[in-house]
């Protein structure tokens, strides 16, 4: 998905941006650091499908979002518009921009969609606003809103430590993806605190995850007995595959190494499932927007 170059076609001055979904191929929590936070061992997986942004420069510095990229989230919660003020601080631009997210990530599901969102702010306003702050300041900038944006900011597959922000590109086999979502948001909180969470799993490594050493979801128990639906979710995709949770929300996936496997095996789940197709992407959507922008503007 390009973005329309500013003052394209119908919609003058707005220009359209991928936010992509992302899965955790695993989970782990080795332990806590001393200020609380847990430390994780995770795999990012980037997908080609997601979120769209759009995006408006204006002139008067102001940050506006139009419509509400999360129910009952406010505006100045928002993590598109903390991107958005948080890049003009950084970079003292005194340009602002109209933000509108059209939502497709299910919120609450592990797919990283306010992250993916806020990265996306982050890497196209760089880019319209003429920032060029670069990919390690965004990155960095990224982290400050949460844990997630850097993976999604740097747009490539990685191997994640500590808190989820120490990121080793890793290369990933081309992979087809049939995605459920339950229809329940997982508080995220609530389950770091719950009582029967495993925190202290032995680090995996690179070598363990490449040669397929199953190294699970510390999440996937605790949700599939608190939350029924999850439950069922993975009942439904058992018929097709092993399905997996993905990061610390409800949402479930099942891997195949053929989009035709992967194809039959949604055609076969039960109706009123709500489930879709994605691809693996090794390179980023978004990254692959802005290469195509600032390409259009050299022309």
């Amino acid at each position: 998905m390009s973005p329309a170059l500013p003052g394209a076609g119908g919609d003058a001055g707005w220009s359209l941006w991928p936010a992509p979904a992302k899965l955790n191929l695993f989970l782990r929590i080795t332990g806590r650091r001393d200020d609380g936070y847990h430390l994780l061992q995770t795999v990012f997986r980037l997908l080609d499908w997601g979120d769209t942004i759009r995006l408006r420069v204006r002139n008067d510095g102001q940050i506006r979002r139009h419509g509400a990229s999360a129910p009952g989230v406010a505006e100045a919660d928002d993590l598109t518009v903390r991107a958005a003020k948080l890049l003009q601080s950084e970079s003292k631009s005194p340009h602002g921009a109209d933000i509108v997210v059209e939502k497709r990530i299910p919120s609450g599901g592990g797919f990283g969609g306010g992250s993916s969102d806020a990265a996306t702010v982050l890497v196209a306003l760089d880019a319209l606003w003429g920032t060029a702050l670069g990919e390690d300041r965004l990155a960095a900038l990224g982290l400050q809103l949460g844990a997630d944006v850097p993976v999604f900011v740097r747009g490539r597959d990685a191997w994640a430590e500590g808190v989820g922000e120490k990121l080793t590109p890793i290369d990933l086999p081309p992979a087809w993806y049939v995605l459920a979502d339950p229809g329940v948001h997982a508080p995220t909180a609530a389950l770091f605190r719950a009582p029967e969470l495993t925190r202290d799993a032995a680090p995996a490594t690179i070598a363990d995850f490449v040669s397929g050493v199953p190294l699970g979801n510390a999440f996937e128990p605790v949700l599939r007995v608190r939350e029924p639906a999850v439950e069922a979710v993975f009942a439904a995709l058992s018929q097709i595959g092993s399905p997996r949770l993905t990061g610390s929300g409800s949402g479930c996936f099942v891997e195949f190494a053929s989009r035709e496997g992967a194809e039959a095996a949604l055609v076969a789940l039960p109706q009123g499932l709500r489930a879709w197709l994605a691809t693996g992407a090794s390179r980023s959507p978004l990254l692959e927007a802005r290469s195509r922008w600032e390409g259009a503007g050299t022309e």
